[in-house]
């Protein structure tokens, strides 16, 4: 697919540990695709063989109409990458790194330099462009990040969970700014574990679980597979959301999975078919002895989707082969 993304049996493996088994994906030219998930999933192991960075073990993928094993040169020069973490260089201004970045890709002295002095106004940097990166904010970072991606326009644009560890204002920001690319034509393909995020951006979502693709639909689509509203249930006492999530949950018979959020110290759970009120739900979490200070019906999120795909949150799995191969 010309100027698109497409993946067709895609496998990788490390070691015994199988990353990738067998994905199918497509990202159409021009769109924003969200590939979402847990850490552990596959996406970041997908991002590195889409952009050349990994070989497949089975299967194939192309990239702007090229393979991205026996055309990798090709693919690398149609195609740009922000990661998770900022790859530009903090002892340079702003205006030096995009400008060192169009020389390296062969843009001459003086056209280098207009075009970073186009990025930093597109990104809203200008007045920064002339201090060190080390000044910046986080977010400024992540602008600065995608904006060297983009010194030369590329084909398609990969952006893997390019707002891990931002605040919510800095997240935002960026959102916008892959909001104007998106309107601009270009082709995304986004990886996230941050379910709003998908909602907020993606024309369409591709949800990854061990290493394969289980759901894929718009965000709409993907909500309408929990089978109806959302029931909200938020405790007095924060720490025992888990506690009356789990008395909810035998009352109503042990069949159904609960989405807890301890910070907030609240739970949620589907509530088609489960025969309960929220009236109903509240006394079942107050017989166990935990005071309830509200419980309300609510329209399924992204959240909701993926603990009824996976019966787990996007954030559950962790740990070393999650962090080495997500």
């Amino acid at each position: 697919m010309q100027g698109g993304v497409v993946a067709e049996g895609l496998v990788k493996r490390f070691g015994t540990f199988t990353a990738l088994d067998g994905i199918d994906f497509v990202v159409p030219p021009g769109r924003v695709v969200g590939l979402l998930g847990p850490n552990g999933a596959g996406k970041t192991t997908a991002i590195r063989i889409f952009t050349t960075l990994l070989e497949p073990d089975g299967g194939r993928a192309v990239v702007a109409g090229y393979d991205v094993v026996t055309q990798a040169h090709q693919v690398r020069a149609s195609i740009a990458l922000t990661g998770q973490y900022t790859a530009v260089d903090e002892d340079l201004t702003g205006t030096e790194n995009l400008a060192m970045i169009g020389v390296l890709d062969r843009l001459p002295v003086r056209r280098a330099r207009a075009r970073a002095a186009e990025l930093l106004e597109r990104f809203g940097l200008s007045a920064a462009g002339h201090k060190l990166v080390r000044t910046y904010s986080g977010g400024m970072r992540r602008r600065l990040d995608l904006a060297a991606s983009l010194v030369v326009a590329p084909v398609v644009l990969f952006l893997d969970e390019p707002t891990t560890g931002l605040d919510p204002p800095a997240r935002l920001e960026l959102w916008d700014v892959v909001r104007d690319l998106r309107r601009d034509g270009t082709t995304i393909l986004l990886t996230t574990q941050y379910l709003e995020e998908a909602d907020q951006l993606a024309d369409r979502i591709s949800v990854i679980d061990a290493g394969r693709i289980i759901a894929e639909g718009t965000a709409d689509e993907l909500k309408s597979l929990v089978g109806g509203d959302v029931l909200v249930v938020q405790v007095v006492n924060r720490g025992d959301a888990s506690r009356a999530a789990k008395a909810l949950v035998e009352h109503l018979g042990g069949d159904v999975q609960a989405l807890v959020d301890e910070d907030a110290g609240q739970f949620s759970l589907p509530l088609a078919g489960r025969g309960v009120s929220p009236f109903g739900a509240g006394r079942a979490v107050e017989d166990a002895g935990i005071a309830v200070s509200d419980v309300a019906v609510r329209r399924p999120s992204l959240d909701d989707v993926f603990l009824t795909l996976t019966g787990h949150a996007a954030l559950e799995r962790t740990g070393p082969i999650a962090d080495a191969a997500s």
